[in-house]
């Protein structure tokens, strides 16, 4: 793997490296007012959530990286020590892309890119309409890190209200298919955080994985599980039992599957469709001394892990030492 000193390198290439690594990262737009009360509205990459007691958010208004002066939203928290934080939604992107946009001092990005102002509650800068999700703040601390272009200076904020709409949630949570989020990545490229680019990995918390030390040696010595299949396994408190594993056997072999048919090309079309259910009843069927048999196995067992149900993946894996 090639290596890359930033000691040796010129600022441009380590700012590229920086956004094409670090990477997906979500979007502050965030809204300010001079000491005169002009309003400013700004999107930052350089962007996160770092505490929720109090509720502590930062980002980075860093130096321009072809003068190293310093942007309007760092002069106006200077002079203020307050903004309001907006979430950055699909549908706003080309807004924002605008936003961007390094205007005149004075120069009201509110009218330039039509996002709508609406009074806040706390503070004094306005809040974005568009936006669903909306934090005012506080400035706690504002820390440079250098004078030199591109150089970080760091705004750490507490939030001190939230505005959020009612139609995000879903069981409690703000759902990404509902907030629709945008994120940056490298160059000009943006990733669209909903629909298929989001999936779901059960939490680990409050049980205790049984850890890669602990998987059978077989699974570990496997050439068709992936890491992340034996990541899933290892992640189970404790392996099933051997009278499950033959229950699992039991129920299984004698499940009746219209039309079913023991070829491989059947085989084939059900891992296909992710039909593990139907993997398992061939792989199960085959002789203890047919060749295919561990592989058929490990292949159910990866289309179960797939859909997300490692204990079938489990079983059916553990019926290769029953």
């Amino acid at each position: 793997m090639p290596e890359f000193d930033p000691n040796n390198m010129p600022v441009p290439k380590v700012h590229q490296l920086l956004l094409g690594g670090v990477a997906p990262r979500p979007i502050a737009l965030v809204s300010t007012l001079s000491a005169s009360g002009e309003p400013n509205l700004s999107p930052f990459s350089f962007f996160n959530v770092f505490g929720a007691n109090p509720p502590v958010v930062a980002f980075s208004p860093s130096r321009r990286g072809r003068d190293a002066s310093l942007k309007d939203t760092y002069h106006n928290l200077k002079e203020t020590g307050e903004c309001v934080i907006q979430a950055v939604t699909y549908p706003m992107t080309e807004q924002i892309s605008l936003a961007s946009t390094e205007y005149e001092p004075g120069v009201n990005e509110f009218i330039k890119s039509g996002l709508t102002p609406v009074k806040s509650k706390i503070v004094k800068p306005f809040g974005v309409l568009e936006s669903p999700f909306r934090m005012e703040c506080r400035l706690l601390e504002l820390k440079s890190y250098g004078d030199g272009g591109a150089s970080a200076n760091i705004a750490v904020c507490e939030v001190l209200l939230f505005h959020v709409e009612d139609d995000l949630f879903v069981d409690g949570i703000i759902h990404p298919d509902r907030i629709d989020l945008v994120a940056r990545m490298s160059g000009d490229f943006y990733c669209r955080a909903s629909g298929d680019a989001v999936f779901k990995i059960a939490k680990p918390v409050g049980r205790t994985g049984i850890g890669f030390d602990n998987l059978p040696e077989f699974i570990l010595r496997s050439d068709l599980l992936t890491a992340s299949n034996l990541a899933q396994l290892a992640n189970c408190e404790h392996l099933p039992a051997d009278e499950d594993v033959k229950e699992f056997i039991r129920s299984t072999m004698e499940q009746a599957l219209p039309g079913f048919s023991g070829s491989k090309e059947a085989f084939g079309r059900a891992q296909r469709r992710g039909d593990y259910k139907f993997m398992a009843v061939y792989a199960l069927r085959l002789k203890r001394d047919d060749q295919y048999r561990g592989k058929a196995i490990e292949l159910t067992a990866a289309a179960a892990l797939k859909r997300g149900d490692t204990d079938f993946a489990w079983k059916i894996l553990l019926c290769r030492e029953i």
